[in-house]
């Protein structure tokens, strides 16, 4: 219907048209704060794996801009080797925990959010924490501990100042631990197949590193057994009890 000026009147259909995306940019709003709600809550109950895989991407990304050079002098001054042991540098225990190695950098990142994750979401920060650092500090010592016996006794292929950074340590320890304190089907198939790989790569290899991942999934499985986790491991499942509203009698 035209009016006198010739203009068309707005109909229903229109305002219905025009209120649409507004109505459906208001619904998307809550969806999408609930959603970074969900993901701080997250973060907040697991911030040891937070702040872990904030500490690996820094690192990875600052390593992305430098040079081979700097990249090799990086690595080599954070190595956890035999010569930074006998000279006193024994914060390179921890410092090699910050560099991937071996694998690209979001492939390790992802693997330490999700088997770290999974560790602290159902140990706690402290446990899970521990369980990475006894792998990684625990397999990096007796590894190095060999490698010093062999440069003592002269074994050809023994090296002073050896290439060791990674995560790798601290997370097959980790999930060795999950494995070993998981389902029946987990600690029947899937121990032992993570342990033939391990055992694979290593005939294969024969590289330090290999022996390393044999020892860290060995340090995960001893640290199952220990009373600390398993306290927290086996805690039964606690339900709330149901509140009932009292039924009304005539």
């Amino acid at each position: 219907m035209r009016d006198r000026l010739g203009t068309t009147k707005p109909t229903d259909t229109d305002s219905a048209a025009t209120r649409r995306p507004a109505s459906e940019a208001a619904a998307g709003t809550p969806s999408r704060t609930a959603a970074r709600r969900t993901a701080a809550a997250t973060a907040v109950r697991l911030r040891l794996t937070t702040v872990y895989v904030v500490l690996l991407t820094v690192t990875a990304s600052w390593l992305a801009t430098q040079g081979h050079a700097e990249r090799a002098r990086f690595v080599r001054h954070n190595s956890s080797n035999v010569h930074h042991m006998e000279v006193g540098k024994w914060w390179t225990l921890f410092t090699s925990g910050l560099v991937v190695d071996g694998v690209p950098a979001w492939a390790g990142i992802a693997a330490v959010a999700v088997v770290l994750g999974l560790a602290e979401w159902r140990w706690g920060p402290a446990r899970a924490g521990a369980v990475f650092a006894f792998g990684h500090v625990g397999a990096t010592l007796l590894t190095e501990g060999a490698m010093w016996v062999m440069l003592v006794a002269r074994i050809p292929g023994a090296l002073s100042r050896a290439r060791d950074v990674g995560i790798s340590y601290g997370l097959v320890a980790t999930a060795g631990c999950l494995l070993a304190l998981g389902p029946p089907v987990l600690r029947r198939y899937g121990l032992p197949a993570l342990a033939l790989a391990l055992a694979g790569a290593w005939a294969t290899d024969q590289q330090l590193a290999d022996a390393g991942h044999l020892v860290a999934l060995g340090l995960g499985v001893f640290a199952s057994r220990s009373l600390w986790l398993l306290a927290r491991a086996t805690r039964p499942y606690r339900r709330e009890p149901s509140r009932r509203k009292p039924s009304r009698t005539p």
